[in-house]
């Protein structure tokens, strides 16, 4: 949508120059900004490329001698990776669903739905179902029977939501996410040979094979306000009691949440995170790309665990740990440096010998 740099400007908080009524129709790179485009700039390393485009108006930095850049407005921020927030959000065309219901769309008639909300083609939303208002639902989503899906959610195409799961206001959820699937629970007849491993750590696995009976999930999955969950992010329902994800969690594609887990608030799960049943995440904790952590533990809240890391056991509030098995992030960083000398170290040691 068209918006003036005033009104950006407004938006993001910050200051601008030149003529506030200069209008934008798109943000661009400086070099493949047209006249009608808002080139960002907001570091000095990417103003040169603003001569290589056309555009009249520029995000800048702090302090910058916009004049000389030849443009007719700029807006100047402190946090150019903040400022971004605002100005792609200004800028985002949505879904591009049309207002309303799509007559392809099967609806329960006992499925209650909000103001304002926009269904796509072949939505299907199951029996006492509560959609939230200004809901935007993409083509082929499914919505079982029982879920409550609070306001304003923006759900892209093929998520699937199983039966029973609240879902608070402000969900985004992309491409291909399952939410409320079925634990992984299992359990065989007699002591299992893992149940042995466990118990002896190892030394004494002798059971006989057993097949393996399913343990149902009967409970549901229950999220908060403002989360997102990527592509293919997947959430199982709980076996008893709700697998839980707390207000403004941040789901990366393709994360997998087991039966049971609680992830606290404000948490950031990055690429191929897995976490195992009823293991526990304390608030504002960050988990690097394909890090993963074991069944049945604790991480406290504020703990950030690094990209690739194995918790395997409880991690203290505020800590930061790195490796497989995790350990401090300082101690990782001291035996990776050590295990890069130990080549050295053995020549040395041969070369004496």
């Amino acid at each position: 949508m068209p918006i003036t740099i005033a009104e950006l400007a407004a938006s993001l908080n910050a200051p601008f120059e030149g003529d506030g009524g200069l209008v934008v129709t798109a943000a661009r790179e400086p070099q493949d900004a047209g006249e009608g485009d808002l080139a960002l700039a907001m570091d000095p390393r990417f103003a040169e490329n603003i001569a290589k485009g056309a555009a009249q108006a520029a995000v800048l930095w702090e302090g910058a001698d916009w004049q000389a850049l030849g443009l007719k407005a700029a807006i100047l921020v402190k946090r150019a990776r903040l400022a971004m927030a605002g100005i792609t959000a200004s800028f985002d065309a949505g879904l591009g669903l049309e207002p309303g219901i799509h007559p392809t769309a099967v609806i329960h008639e006992s499925a209650q739905i909000g103001e304002g909300t926009a269904i796509g083609p072949l939505v299907v939303i199951g029996k006492g179902a509560k959609i939230g208002k200004n809901a935007k639902i993409a083509q082929h989503v499914s919505i079982g029977a029982g879920v409550t899906l609070g306001d304003d959610a923006l759900i892209h195409p093929g998520v699937k939501i199983g039966a029973r799961a609240t879902i608070g206001d402000r969900l985004i959820a992309q491409p291909g996410g399952v939410v409320g699937a079925d634990g992984f629970s299992f359990v065989t007849q007699q002591k299992s040979a893992v149940e042995e491993a466990r118990e002896s750590l190892g030394e004494t696995v002798e059971a006989a094979g057993q097949e393996w009976l399913r343990i149902a999930s009967i409970g549901s999955v229950v999220i908060g306000d403002d989360v997102e969950l990527g592509a293919n992010v997947t959430i199982d329902q709980g076996t008893i009691r709700a697998t839980r994800i707390g207000h403004g969690t941040k789901l990366d594609n393709q994360v997998h949440i087991g039966h049971n887990v609680v992830v606290g608030n404000h948490c950031l799960l990055c690429g191929q995170v897995g976490i195992a049943g009823s293991t526990v995440i304390g608030d504002y904790c960050v988990m690097g790309g394909q890090a993963g952590a074991a069944d049945n533990l604790t991480i406290g809240a504020g703990a950030i665990i690094g990209a690739g890391t194995g918790v395997l056991s409880n991690v203290p509030k505020g800590k930061a740990m790195m490796g497989y098995p995790a350990v401090a992030m300082q101690t990782h960083v001291e035996m990776y440096k050590a295990l890069r000398r130990l080549p050295r170290m053995l020549s040395k040691l041969k070369s004496k010998g």
